[in-house]
């Protein structure tokens, strides 16, 4: 497996400074936020992509995903989402996808993560789902023909938290076409064990997000070894399921020390790696 760090730490910097400081620490990977300040898809010229590319050729650092999820340019974090009431805000969520397929094709990305709907907000849940699979199908085709997939990423509270869910709602996907985004701590967040789910979903995971969470549960991102998650036994699980890809650090609630917590994630890593000769 390979490790990288996400660039939504980094809101106090701009991209290309973030893609030299991650580099810098030793990462191999970055995952870069389809959002402001970052690589929001409409603020992008061919000159900002020319930039981006070469920033990343210099410092010898891969894209591990490009994080679509969130959309403060034009919301929230998770507004406008795959499920509101309003169809005109679900179509800029799936305008805003498409941008996103065709950026990570243009940048050289394998996939792109997105939110599992969105809240409900008094929505009935049969209804959320039938937005979200009416979305999706909307830029399945897209995401086809440019070689991106797309991937889900279940959150406590949204319309698809947990394992059970996923795994339903799967089924009428086409899994040439998407997968998960496997959060780690999403996953211990709603009492599920994310080592357990790893050997049982590795069919669909062609991503991860590490972080570690309080033993209370709460959906708090804490650096590594700070909280009750068995980060060495995840990763070891990562390595006995045969995981080659990317598994990304995302720390965005460091933003007041984002190069420190990537320091100290890497250091982490580092000393995980060396007790037990693991290849990075």
């Amino acid at each position: 497996m390979k490790f990288a760090f996400s660039s939504n730490a980094f809101l106090r910097y701009n991209l290309l400074d973030t893609i030299r400081i991650i580099a810098s620490v030793g990462y191999q990977g970055i995952e870069i936020m389809a959002d402001v300040p970052h690589a929001y898809p409409p603020h992008l010229s061919a000159g900002d992509i020319r930039d981006i590319r070469k920033a990343l050729d210099d410092n010898c650092l891969e894209i591990s995903n490009i994080n679509a999820f969130m959309h403060h340019a034009d919301g929230d974090t998770y507004h406008p989402s795959w499920i509101e009431k309003d169809p005109v805000l679900r179509a800029k969520r799936v305008d805003y996808t498409l941008a996103c397929i065709d950026l990570a094709e243009r940048l050289g990305a394998p996939a792109i993560s997105t939110e599992p709907g969105g809240p409900l907000d008094g929505l009935p849940r049969e209804e959320g789902l039938r937005f979200f699979k009416e979305g999706l199908d909307s830029v399945e085709g897209r995401a086809r023909e440019r070689g991106i997939r797309i991937l889900i990423e279940p959150e406590p509270g949204l319309l698809i938290e947990n394992s059970t869910q996923f795994k339903e709602f799967f089924r009428e996907l086409d899994p040439e076409v998407f997968g998960i985004n496997f959060d780690i701590g999403h996953f211990f967040c709603v009492s599920e064990d994310p080592a357990e789910l790893m050997r049982d979903m590795k069919g669909f995971i062609h991503h991860f997000h590490l972080e570690d969470i309080a033993a209370s549960r709460e959906h708090h991102h804490l650096m590594l070894g700070k909280g009750a998650i068995d980060i060495p036994g995840i990763l070891e699980t990562a390595n006995k399921i045969g995981y080659e890809g990317f598994v990304t650090v995302e720390l965005y609630t460091y933003e007041s020390r984002a190069a420190e917590a990537a320091q100290e994630a890497f250091q982490y890593l580092e000393k995980w790696r060396k007790s037990t000769k693991t290849p990075v």
